[in-house]
Protein backbone atom coordinates (compact mmCIF):
# COMPACT_ATOMS: atom_id res chain seq x y z
CA UNK A 1 0.00 0.00 0.00
CA UNK A 2 1.14 3.54 -0.65
CA UNK A 3 0.46 4.52 2.97
CA UNK A 4 2.75 1.79 4.27
CA UNK A 5 5.44 3.03 1.89
CA UNK A 6 5.12 6.57 3.22
CA UNK A 7 5.57 5.42 6.80
CA UNK A 8 8.52 3.26 5.78
CA UNK A 9 10.15 6.21 4.00
CA UNK A 10 9.94 8.27 7.20
CA UNK A 11 11.44 5.44 9.23
CA UNK A 12 14.18 4.91 6.65
CA UNK A 13 14.99 8.63 6.69
CA UNK A 14 15.41 8.51 10.46
CA UNK A 15 17.70 5.50 10.14
CA UNK A 16 19.71 7.29 7.44
CA UNK A 17 20.56 10.13 9.83
CA UNK A 18 23.17 7.91 11.45
CA UNK A 19 24.74 6.67 8.22
CA UNK A 20 26.55 9.71 6.79
CA UNK A 21 29.07 12.23 8.04
CA UNK A 22 31.30 12.37 11.05
CA UNK A 23 30.05 12.14 14.62
CA UNK A 24 29.58 15.92 14.91
CA UNK A 25 27.40 16.07 11.78
CA UNK A 26 25.37 13.07 12.90
CA UNK A 27 24.89 14.58 16.35
CA UNK A 28 23.72 17.87 14.81
CA UNK A 29 21.21 16.16 12.52
CA UNK A 30 19.89 13.98 15.32
CA UNK A 31 19.60 16.98 17.65
CA UNK A 32 17.58 18.79 15.01
CA UNK A 33 15.33 15.76 14.61
CA UNK A 34 14.78 15.45 18.35
CA UNK A 35 14.04 19.19 18.62
CA UNK A 36 11.39 18.94 15.88
CA UNK A 37 9.90 15.60 16.91
CA UNK A 38 7.55 16.66 19.74
CA UNK A 39 5.66 19.10 17.51
CA UNK A 40 5.45 16.61 14.68
CA UNK A 41 4.32 13.88 17.07
CA UNK A 42 1.53 16.15 18.32
CA UNK A 43 0.50 16.84 14.72
CA UNK A 44 0.44 13.11 13.96
CA UNK A 45 -1.78 12.52 17.02
CA UNK A 46 -4.17 15.27 15.89
CA UNK A 47 -4.36 13.81 12.40
CA UNK A 48 -5.01 10.32 13.79
CA UNK A 49 -7.74 11.70 16.05
CA UNK A 50 -9.40 13.38 13.08
CA UNK A 51 -9.23 10.17 11.03
CA UNK A 52 -10.70 8.10 13.89
CA UNK A 53 -13.53 10.60 14.29
CA UNK A 54 -14.20 10.48 10.55
CA UNK A 55 -14.39 6.69 10.64
CA UNK A 56 -16.78 6.86 13.58
CA UNK A 57 -18.89 9.52 11.82
CA UNK A 58 -19.02 7.27 8.74
CA UNK A 59 -20.63 4.60 10.89
CA UNK A 60 -17.75 2.36 11.90
CA UNK A 61 -17.98 0.98 15.41
CA UNK A 62 -15.22 1.51 17.92
CA UNK A 63 -14.52 -2.22 17.78
CA UNK A 64 -14.19 -2.17 13.99
CA UNK A 65 -11.86 0.82 14.15
CA UNK A 66 -9.84 -0.91 16.85
CA UNK A 67 -9.51 -4.02 14.71
CA UNK A 68 -8.44 -1.88 11.76
CA UNK A 69 -5.77 -0.13 13.83
CA UNK A 70 -4.77 -3.14 15.91
CA UNK A 71 -5.76 -1.50 19.21
CA UNK A 72 -8.58 -1.95 21.71
CA UNK A 73 -11.93 -0.26 21.23
CA UNK A 74 -11.32 1.48 24.56
CA UNK A 75 -8.14 3.04 23.19
CA UNK A 76 -10.05 4.08 20.06
CA UNK A 77 -12.52 5.90 22.29
CA UNK A 78 -9.66 7.63 24.11
CA UNK A 79 -8.10 8.71 20.81
CA UNK A 80 -11.41 10.05 19.54
CA UNK A 81 -11.86 11.94 22.82
CA UNK A 82 -8.35 13.42 22.62
CA UNK A 83 -6.74 11.42 25.42
CA UNK A 84 -3.10 11.08 24.41
CA UNK A 85 -1.79 9.34 27.53
CA UNK A 86 -4.48 7.46 29.44
CA UNK A 87 -2.19 6.96 32.46
CA UNK A 88 -1.72 10.67 33.07
CA UNK A 89 -4.67 12.34 31.38
CA UNK A 90 -8.32 12.16 32.26
CA UNK A 91 -11.02 12.33 29.62
CA UNK A 92 -12.18 15.81 28.75
CA UNK A 93 -15.48 16.74 30.37
CA UNK A 94 -18.43 16.44 28.03
CA UNK A 95 -20.76 19.38 27.77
Amino acid sequence: MAEDEEVQRVLDAIDALSEHGDAAERAQRLTQLLDELPGRQSKARELRQQAVRELRDEGMTLRAIGELLGISFGRVRQIADGVTNPRTQKRPATE
